[in-house]
């Protein structure tokens, strides 16, 4: 029998490769302040889905809805968007033993103009960016990931996942992708049971080391 090769990572953005999260977490907090305090708990459910799946869930207000994505585009202006450590380090690891590499974010192609002018070290770490222009149903629906394997022409079975929000665990896992829960914004408890395998960061991560734990999985 064939031995099974990965062939492709696929990582998720925000919380997963560079540290945005907390800095989202404080925007939609005083947005559900201001507009939605009956939903205290909106800036955890929206991790993972796109804008446009945010505004059309909980502000179906047009002037508030404006309001928001004028709010967010200023708040996402003056934002950091630092790479975890190591993170770039693996990447290029990956990169160097032929491994195709894929982003595949929620974030609009105006988040990631900023994102390429502030961290311009992230793009060419990549042979393809999906956005979330490129799909129609927001994470946890595993289009986004198989889409990726496709653009790359890769079996799902021959890709691995990197995500730490719950939305897209749940896509990684239902793409039928074997998924690293990254533990960068949830604990441990909660990534645990939707993943295959957590890491708390990339440090001393290797290639060798992932394909030791890795394995294609059973989707017959």
């Amino acid at each position: 029998m064939k031995k099974a090769t990965l062939r492709a990572a696929l990582f998720d953005l925000d919380g997963t490769l560079i540290e945005t999260e907390e800095q989202y977490t404080r925007f939609w907090q005083e947005a559900a302040r201001r507009y939605r305090p009956d939903v205290p708990d909106l800036a955890q459910r929206i991790k993972g889905t796109t804008l446009t799946q945010i505004l059309d869930t909980y502000f179906p207000d047009p002037a508030t809805r404006q309001s928001l994505r004028q709010a967010l585009d200023e708040w996402e202006a003056q934002m950091s968007y630092s790479l975890y450590p190591r993170a770039e380090q693996f990447l290029r690891s990956l990169r160097a033993k032929g491994v195709l590499t894929a982003l595949v974010t929620s974030s609009d192609l105006g988040k990631m103009s900023l994102v390429y002018r502030k961290t311009p070290a992230l793009r060419p770490l990549f042979d393809c960016v999906l956005t979330s222009e490129d799909f129609a149903a927001s994470k946890p629906d595993p289009d986004c990931y198989l889409q990726a394997a496709r653009r790359l022409g890769c079996e799902r079975g021959e890709c691995v996942v990197f995500e730490d929000a719950v939305t897209g665990l749940k896509a990684g896992t239902s793409a039928g992708i074997f998924t690293v829960g990254m533990t960068t914004t949830n604990p441990p408890s909660l990534v645990a049971p939707l993943c295959h395998l957590t890491l708390a960061s990339f440090e001393g991560l290797t290639l060798e080391h992932l394909l030791s734990l890795w394995h294609p999985l059973d989707n017959s």
